[in-house]
């Protein structure tokens, strides 16, 4: 698996796990919730890294 997707990957898992302990998600919709988050996770990476990285002020 490439590196972005094995971060996004990790990142809608404790996203999950969030939404699961807050009773946002249950083991009964954990399989249409999952690909969603992890779908928009996954854009968001590789929206954030298409751009130029931005200089820390100093």
């Amino acid at each position: 698996m490439e590196k972005m997707q094995k971060e996004a990957l990790q990142v809608a898992k404790e996203i999950m796990v969030k939404f699961i302990e807050t009773g946002r998600v249950s083991p009964n919709n954990f399989g249409e919730m999952f690909p969603a988050v992890y779908n928009v996770v996954f854009e968001t990476i590789c929206a954030g890294s298409s751009q130029p990285q931005r200089e820390s002020a100093e």
